[in-house]
């Protein structure tokens, strides 16, 4: 791998970014400074046109069991909290155990507000029934953004054809406005990017390495999660290029970052690359909510 995202590149590009803006005019340092970039900011995804939170709630932690265990009408009141504080974007699967809480817990709240991103796993029969059963699920006419879930394997985009076809037809019929995949390793990342089909990538990113699959083989040995994360800089960098929606998911490794200083190097670092559009943390608290929030708007005012 010649790209390198290390360390040194990093403050070396951050040096000459400071230096760019002490030459800035005047007029110019003034109008970036009245722009204040927040967590809750309303942001568009790539060329999809959908509007969403920079921050999203997610619904799946430990595939949503951490999430139930607040109990329903702890999951409902944690969901509404989200959205008082301004997040807009909310998470969900097929696979989550939250996935038939979801109705009752986005219940009064304004729809067309509202980003939700579900996601398909395996190969169903009847696609179209089974996105057609999310919207029943969800009380709602359509879907935000709809996904491929967890691809890991290389050729991804030929073994699920099937299902991709499906997805351009609840398209077409406006049961989903944007389509695209969550990769759960490299070599599936890049497919999805190659592919042509591909809206809206979800991508696993944290500096660490940590819960992002296939890096160990192909970058660094698993006991070590110090290196960079270049081959998912390079991906994000090709996905913004060709104007597709980018969201980085596992920024808090899976909930193992529980230092804080951990949490606080990964969002930091995903706030540090502009080809992200949003970012989504799962959540099981006000304390996380507000939590987050802080971390991330204090990663964009730095």
């Amino acid at each position: 791998m010649n790209s390198k995202y290390t360390r040194r590149q990093f403050v070396q590009r951050s040096t000459v970014a400071a230096g760019a803006l002490a030459l800035a005019p005047a007029a110019t340092l003034s109008a970036r400074a009245a722009v204040k970039r927040t967590a809750v900011d309303e942001v568009t995804l790539g060329n999809t046109g959908l509007k969403l939170s920079r921050l999203g709630m997610g619904t799946g932690s430990a595939n949503g069991t951490v999430q139930t265990a607040l109990g329903r009408d702890g999951f409902n009141s944690l969901v509404h909290y989200a959205y008082d504080q301004g997040i807009r974007y909310f998470d969900c699967s097929q696979t989550y155990v939250t996935f038939t809480w979801m109705a009752d817990a986005i219940k009064g709240l304004p729809r067309e507000k509202l980003f939700l991103q579900s996601k398909i796993s395996g190969r169903p029969a009847d696609i179209m029934a089974t996105i057609d059963h999310h919207r029943k699920v969800f009380n709602t006419d359509y879907i935000d953004s709809m996904l491929v879930h967890c691809m890991f394997n290389q050729g991804w985009t030929d073994s699920f054809k099937q299902v991709m076809d499906g997805f351009d037809q609840a398209r077409e019929k406006k049961w989903i406005k944007a389509k695209g995949v969550s990769c759960h390793s490299i070599p599936a990342l890049r497919d999805s990017v190659a592919s042509d089909w591909t809206e809206v990538h979800l991508v696993r990113v944290n500096p660490q390495g940590v819960r992002i699959d296939g890096m160990e083989q192909e970058m660094w040995p698993a006991t070590d999660h110090s290196h960079d994360v270049a081959p998912i800089v390079d991906e994000l960098k090709k996905i913004r290029a060709k104007g597709r929606g980018a969201i980085g998911m596992k920024l808090i490794g899976n909930g193992e970052f529980v230092k804080a200083e951990d949490r606080e190097k990964s969002i930091r670092f995903a706030m540090s690359l502009p080809e992200l559009d949003a970012v989504v943390i799962g959540m099981k608290s006000n304390a996380e909510v507000d939590e987050a929030i802080t971390r991330i708007n204090a990663a964009l005012a730095a």
